[in-house]
C-alpha cells in the first residue's frame, strides 16, 4: 500500500507526519520508504531537508535521487521554482521513481509539496498527481487559528476530485490555541473519515515521538480488505 500525505497548507507538518507514519509502519515489521516527488528549497548539495528526513526514516535502501527526483533551489511554489531553475516537472519521471520504490517495499509514504491543489507545471497540479498515482490521501491539519476552513475546503477538494481519503491527522502547531479540543471535535463531526491521531505540540519536532500518537488500525483494516 501507499499513501499520499497532503496538508491544509505549507508548513503544517507533512514531513513530521510522513516520517511518523514510516516509523509506525516499520514498528509493525513493514518494509517502508518515503518519497518526496517534488521539493522546493535545497542546500548546496541540491538536497532538500524534508527529503533527507524521509530517507533516514525509511527501512528500504534507496538513493536520494529515487526519493526526491525533483529538487529546486528556491523555496517558492514548485512550478515557479522549476521555471526559475530552467526546468519543468514531468510526471513520467516521478512515476518511474515511485515504481522503483514500490517494488522494494510494503509501504510507500508519498509526501506532497505545499497544499493539496498546488500547481506542479503549466497544466497539472498535485491533484492530478494523486489521481494518476491512484493512492489514498492522508490529510494533515495544522491545528491553529483558521484550520477549520482550510481543513474543510481541502476535504471538499479531495471529494470533488473523487480521491479516496484514508484519514486525517491533527498536528498541533499552536500550543496556546483557544478551544483546541472543540476545534478537533468540530472537524471530527464534519470529516467523514477516521481521525488517525492528534500529535501534541513539539518545540523540537520528533517523528519517533509523534509516531506514538498515531492510530494505524483503520489503515491496517483498509489494507486487509483490499
Amino acid at each position: 500500500m501507499s499513501y499520499f500525505v497532503t496538508g491544509t497548507d505549507t508548513g503544517v507538518g507533512k514531513t513530521l507526519v510522513s516520517c511518523a507514519l514510516l516509523h509506525a509502519f516499520a514498528a509493525q515489521g513493514k518494509r517502508v520508504v518515503g518519497f518526496k516527488p517534488v521539493a522546493a528549497g535545497c542546500d548546496e548539495d541540491d538536497h532538500n531537508e524534508d527529503a533527507k528526513q524521509l530517507r533516514e526514516a525509511g527501512t528500504v535502501h534507496a538513493t536520494y535521487g529515487q526519493i526526491n527526483p525533483y529538487c529546486f533551489p528556491h523555496p517558492i511554489a514548485p512550478h515557479l521554482s522549476a521555471r526559475h531553475a530552467g526546468s519543468r516537472i514531468d510526471f513520467s519521471r516521478i512515476f518511474a521513481s515511485y515504481d522503483e520504490l514500490a517494488g522494494q517495499s510494503d509501504e510507500v509514504i508519498v509526501e506532497g509539496v505545499g497544499g493539496f491543489c498546488v500547481p506542479l507545471n503549466e497544466k497539472q497540479d498535485s491533484v492530478d498527481l494523486v489521481k494518476q498515482l491512484d493512492i489514498p490521501v492522508i490529510l494533515v491539519v495544522g491545528m491553529r487559528l483558521g484550520c477549520l476552513n482550510h481543513a474543510l475546503l481541502t476535504m471538499r477538494a479531495i471529494a470533488d476530485a473523487q480521491i479516496e481519503c484514508a484519514g486525517w491527522i491533527a498536528n498541533v502547531l499552536d500550543a496556546d490555541m483557544l478551544a483546541m479540543q472543540e476545534n478537533i471535535d468540530t472537524l471530527r463531526e464534519r470529516i467523514q473519515v477516521p481521525l488517525l491521531g492528534v500529535i501534541p505540540y513539539q518545540s523540537q519536532p520528533d517523528a519517533r515521538e509523534a509516531a506514538k500518537h498515531l492510530q494505524l488500525a483503520p489503515l491496517v483494516k483498509e489494507e486487509s480488505d483490499v
